[in-house]
């Protein structure tokens, strides 16, 4: 086919893995301590992320959405209240590890709401590393080809691949290494426990066969 090249197959591939990555879901606004409702994401040391939260509504419109990002140990990254209409949101990750995006929608004090129920559209989409860098702004800075970028681009996704791959490859060892000491320390207990009851066996015949000689009976 005309035009068909190996690169064009690769972008239409991560432009359907990226639109993938987009999510849309409703969250009901609630009266008190609302129910966050959470997206949780992976990703690498020192990747940049940006976060793309696009809503209905408008301030005063009887609802407050909220928005947290933090990180596996519950250290936040960003933070944003009342927030409505297009928001983003970027952070460089300071390790390897999954991060949350929490929403909580409650409803404004003082706000009568006439008996119906408030809630707010949410479409989420989140990008990390090769793909939440500004490309065009790129290509104008160094004054690149689009052939330039598309390989710059390719490189650096090829490099997160491996960097993925390689921290794989390191917890699938550390996770074995875990489970041989494991197995070893089950090993020496029953070993231990063992010879514990054999020697425990030894010494009631020892003290019986005493006990019965004492008392003439043997």
């Amino acid at each position: 086919m005309k035009g068909f090249t190996l690169s064009s197959l690769f972008f239409t591939l991560v432009a359907f893995l990226h639109a993938v990555n987009a999510l849309r879901f409703e969250l009901p606004a609630q009266a008190n301590n609302p129910d966050p409702q959470c997206v949780r994401e992976f990703v690498s040391d020192g990747q940049l992320v940006v976060v793309t939260v696009n809503t209905n509504g408008h301030p005063n419109d009887g609802q407050v959405l909220s928005l947290r990002i933090t990180n596996a140990d519950g250290d936040e990254y960003r933070r944003k209240d009342d927030i409505s209409g297009n928001v983003k949101v970027a952070f460089s990750a300071d390790e390897t590890s999954s991060f949350d995006i929490c929403f909580t929608n409650k409803v404004q004090p003082g706000y009568r709401s006439n008996g119906r129920q408030l809630s707010r559209e949410i479409e989420l989409e989140v990008e990390s590393g090769a793909n939440a860098r500004d490309w065009n702004a790129i290509q104008s800075a160094e004054k690149l080809k689009p052939s330039e970028v598309q390989l710059r681009k390719v490189n650096e996704m090829l490099d997160e691949i491996l960097n993925e791959l390689e921290y794989l490859i390191k917890r699938e060892h550390r996770l074995r290494d875990t489970n041989e000491s494991t197995n070893r320390r089950v090993r020496n207990f029953f070993v231990v426990g063992l010879l514990t009851l054999i020697g425990i066996g030894f010494y009631q015949i020892h003290y019986l066969r005493n006990y019965f000689r004492s008392k003439h009976i043997l």
